[in-house]
């Protein structure tokens, strides 16, 4: 049976490990995507920039963004912030948990806690 609640991130991000942790605590049935090892495909990209914009997919305080040239920090439009995430898929926040048409960005247990409440 394949979940329609995905977690993308990375393995090493402490704040996906919580929220894989607070996932399986609640006995919530996910799938888990490592953006590193499994990459990213642009259908999924288009879909996060549609729900929750371009701006607030880049984490600008991770190390991934610190590390790139001032150039590509310069992102300002859809298409260089796209080119940027596919580029380099651990720029973007973690972790992104997908659930049906749902997408919800980082991770606070009550945050996640009203989404599966709220059925």
């Amino acid at each position: 049976m394949r979940s329609d609640t995905v977690l993308y991130g990375i393995t090493t991000c402490d704040t996906v490990r919580k929220a894989k942790r607070w996932l399986e605590e609640q006995d919530i049935s996910f799938r888990y995507h490592d953006l590193r090892k499994d990459g990213l495909s642009e259908t999924d990209l288009a879909a996060w920039i549609e729900a929750v914009g371009w701006e607030a997919l880049i984490n600008r305080s991770g190390t991934t963004f610190r590390k790139l040239s001032e150039a590509e920090k310069g992102v300002t439009s859809v298409a260089e912030a796209r080119q940027l995430m596919l580029t380099y898929p651990t720029v973007i926040k973690r972790p992104v948990l997908v659930r049906g048409a749902s997408v919800t960005l980082g991770f606070k247990p009550e945050l996640y806690g009203a989404l599966f409440t709220a059925g």
